[in-house]
């Protein structure tokens, strides 16, 4: 079952954010604070949100968390899917296809004109579930990113 993630929900997400970094080889770069997680979720200016699929004798066994964003060049929303995740021993069981098609018909039912998310450049498994589903890759693209220390002796080194 696909629903939309309740504040209890929190810590079995905060869970498979762990899970996921652990995956991508990235669980060096995880700072994860879960109350602050529960405030962006549920808070009074929420930040993002989260599905979950709940199974009926495991629990919560994966997560997608999604925001919206804004297209400048169609002046409409759009949906940016951060994180996909299903615990190991339940993928092959169409959760992972059920959430990233939960996110896309919210997309639709908000009127958005896009979906999108980046996927690491050798997870192909995820490639190919994506590119299964239709999804197109922007190669003409470079993402950049300011974090932490960079983010701040850029503002301060500018102003």
């Amino acid at each position: 079952m696909i629903r939309a993630a309740r504040p209890d929900d929190v810590p079995a997400i905060a869970g498979l954010i762990r899970e996921l970094a652990d995956y991508e080889k990235l669980a060096h770069a995880v700072s994860l604070d879960e109350s602050r997680l529960a405030d962006d979720l549920f808070g009074p200016r929420p930040l993002c949100e989260a599905l979950v699929a709940d199974d009926s004798a495991a629990g919560v066994v994966g997560f997608a968390l999604f925001f919206q964003n804004y297209s400048t060049f169609r002046t409409r929303s759009g949906i940016y899917l951060e994180d996909l995740f299903v615990k190991p021993a339940h993928r092959g069981a169409g959760y992972g296809k059920a959430l990233f098609l939960a996110v896309a018909k919210l997309a639709l039912e908000r009127g958005c004109s896009r979906y999108e998310w980046s996927v690491l450049d050798w997870n192909t498994p995820a490639i190919g579930f994506y590119e299964k589903m239709g999804a197109e890759p922007l190669s003409d693209w470079t993402v950049y990113r300011l974090t932490d220390g960079a983010l701040r002796a850029a503002v301060e080194g500018h102003r």
